[in-house]
C-alpha cells in the first residue's frame, strides 16, 4: 500500500467521522432559540383548573351514609355501628380501580362508568348522585394514587418519576425529592411544561435570585414536566467526539511509519 493510499484512506475516515462530531451535547432537549424569540406562557403560581381524571390512573375510594355521619361520630368516639351509618366501602378505599384507554372505570354495584376528563370534586359527585339508588345519602371521597410528574434535574443524562401525594406540592418540593438542581443545570433557566386542554404551556422559572423565591412556590400538577436546562459541556464533549479521531491519526502514523522503514 503506497503513501497516497494511505493518506486518501485516513482523510476519508477523517471526513466521516468529523460530520459525526456535530452530535456534541446532542442529549440536551427542549432547546429554544437564542435571539430570544420564543415566548413563553405566563407562570400560574396556583393551577388554573382542577387536575382532571386521565387515562391509567388508579382511583381509590371510600363511601359511607348519612353523608358522612360516621366520619364525624368516629372522631368524636360517639360512632354506632351499623348499615345505615357506618363505612360501606370496605375494601373500597383500598382497591384500586384503574381508568382504561377508553375512559371508563368499573366501579363495584355501579358496573362501567366514563370519568376521564372529570375533576375529583366533579367525580366524587357523580358517584353520589349514582349510590343514592343503593345507600341513603351517600358520601364520597376519591383519591388519584398515582399522580405524578417527570423531572430533568440539569445533568444531562438522567430524569425521575416523582409522585405528587399532596395537592399543594411546589416545585422546590419536587426538585428536592430529586436531589435538588443538579451541579451542571441552570437555576436560572427552569422549564415546566403542562397540559392545559389539547396543548402543554411552556413556563419559564428562574430561582437563581431570592426574586425567584415565589416562582418556587409554584404548585406542580400531576402530568407536569420539570425540565432544569443543564450548562453544555463543550470540552469535554469535544473531547469525547474527538478520541477516536486521535486514536485513528495515532494508529494511522504508526503505520506509515512501519511501512515507511520497511
Amino acid at each position: 500500500m503506497t503513501f497516497w493510499k494511505i493518506y486518501k484512506f485516513t482523510g476519508l475516515i477523517l471526513i466521516i467521522l468529523s460530520i459525526n462530531s456535530c452530535g456534541i451535547n446532542g442529549n440536551m432537549m427542549f432547546k429554544t432559540p437564542k435571539d430570544g424569540s420564543f415566548v413563553y406562557d405566563s407562570i400560574p403560581l396556583r393551577p388554573q383548573e382542577d387536575y382532571k381524571i386521565s387515562i391509567d390512573d388508579k382511583i381509590t375510594f371510600s363511601l359511607t351514609t348519612n353523608n358522612g355521619k360516621s366520619l364525624i361520630e368516629g372522631l368524636t368516639g360517639t360512632s354506632t355501628f351499623g348499615v345505615s351509618g357506618g363505612n360501606l366501602g370496605g375494601n373500597l378505599g383500598i382497591n384500586e380501580y384503574i381508568v382504561r384507554s377508553n375512559g371508563f372505570i368499573e366501579l363495584p354495584v355501579l358496573g362501567d362508568l366514563k370519568i376521564e376528563g372529570l375533576t375529583i370534586k366533579r367525580c366524587e359527585d357523580t358517584l353520589e348522585y349514582l349510590f343514592k339508588n343503593q345507600y341513603q345519602d351517600p358520601f364520597v371521597q376519591l383519591n388519584v394514587t398515582n399522580r405524578r410528574c417527570v423531572v430533568f434535574s440539569g445533568n444531562g443524562s438522567s430524569a425521575a418519576i416523582v409522585p405528587i401525594i399532596n395537592l399543594n406540592t411546589t416545585l422546590l418540593e419536587i426538585l428536592a425529592a430529586t436531589g435538588g438542581i443538579s451541579q451542571r443545570g441552570k437555576a436560572r433557566v427552569i422549564k415546566v411544561f403542562r397540559k392545559v386542554g389539547e396543548k402543554r404551556e411552556i413556563y419559564h422559572i428562574d430561582v437563581s435570585t431570592i426574586d425567584g423565591l415565589k416562582y418556587a412556590d409554584m404548585i406542580i400538577q400531576g402530568n407536569d414536566y420539570i425540565y432544569v436546562e443543564p450548562r453544555p459541556q463543550i470540552i469535554m464533549g469535544a473531547i469525547a467526539e474527538w478520541a477516536p479521531i486521535s486514536s485513528l491519526i495515532t494508529a494511522s502514523v504508526l503505520i506509515f511509519t512501519l511501512i515507511k522503514t520497511l
